[in-house]
């Protein structure tokens, strides 16, 4: 989502497993850099997307209906093995439920904040995931892990406290850029369940094509389904799927093979830097001081979460 690291962000634990040989490293980091940068675009895309008149469950049912079709191709040429009945209804809620949650979360943050700022309260969701690995026992604490989580609790007080975040219209858009983190965190969560050996490109495509039905039935269901003032307009929801979900997705799975996961994720931080630029460049979006000094404080509590650092003298293990 996000990372959208962010199904378009893929679960750290239902990837492909790295390669002991890892024959070109430097195209990896290209790859995971592409893959960030697609997703850090999708603000601008969904942006155009409202300025053309498009809703936002039209704009989401249209991105998951394009990126479906396009996973399912993908699907078709590469033939995996389908999943058991109980991991296929694991996958439709994930993305019926879980990925279509966070998506609207997200999106509808950007109706309301600067799309800097919602992509860098979303990056929180890497403190929630491990806050709940912890709490439901699936990690043990340490000091990496509350190093980790004390970051993310000081960048977002930071970014609250700055240049009047907390307000009315404001106040809504924090809420649903944090609500989004959360939604995201479960999604991951939850995902660790999935079996690992499930090809990834399947599982987004059965993620993709449950959020799109679910965006859709919501849509016509609340009378929210409202489609461009021009057809045109319909040409920033196919960018948003192309470029901001399968290209990214397709990207961030080669890049892992290269170089690992833990280095990808640590490469996904550029995904909320390019949000921040792209969106100055187009919108003149800027941050304050302290909203900068949060981000980063945030950001580096996913280099805390995925990098070995020496603590009285041992080294502690990835999270990931």
């Amino acid at each position: 989502m996000t990372t959208e690291v962010a199904v378009a962000a893929v679960p750290a634990d239902v990837r492909p497993s790295t390669p002991r040989h890892r024959p070109a490293p430097g195209l990896g980091a290209v790859l995971c850099l592409v893959s960030a940068a697609g997703f850090g675009l999708s603000a601008v895309f969904a942006k155009q997307s409202y300025a053309a008149g498009i809703s936002v469950p039209a704009m989401l049912a249209g991105r998951f209906a394009v990126a479906a079709v396009i996973l399912w191709v993908i699907v078709a040429f590469r033939r995996p093995a389908f999943p058991t009945r109980r991991t296929l209804l694991m996958c439709v809620g994930l993305g019926g439920i879980g990925y279509a949650s966070q998506a609207v979360l997200y999106f509808s943050s950007l109706a309301w904040i600067d799309a800097s700022l919602t992509g860098l309260l979303l990056y929180l969701y890497p403190a929630l995931v491990t806050g709940l690995a912890v709490l439901l026992r699936r990690e043990r604490p340490d000091r990496r892990r509350y190093a980790a989580l004390l970051c993310s609790a000081v960048g977002l007080v930071l970014i609250l406290g700055s240049g009047g975040a907390i307000g009315s219209a404001a106040g809504i858009g924090v809420a649903l850029a944090l609500g989004s983190a959360a939604a995201y965190a479960l999604y991951l969560t939850v995902a660790a369940g999935v079996p690992a050996d499930l090809d990834v490109f399947l599982l987004s495509a059965i993620v993709c094509t449950s959020a799109w039905v679910t965006m859709t039935v919501t849509g016509y269901a609340t009378g929210s389904m409202s489609g461009p003032r021009e057809v045109a307009g319909w040409g920033w929801v196919v960018l948003l799927a192309i470029f901001s979900t399968v290209v990214p997705i397709a990207t961030l799975l080669a890049g892992i093979r290269l170089v690992g996961a833990p280095t990808a994720s640590i490469l996904s931080c550029a995904e909320p830097a390019v949000t921040v630029a792209t969106t100055a460049v187009v919108y003149g979006e800027r941050l304050t001081a302290g909203q900068f000094v949060g981000g980063v404080v945030i950001l580096a509590a996913v280099l805390v979460l995925q990098v070995r650092f020496r603590w009285g003298g041992s080294h502690t293990r990835h999270a990931g």
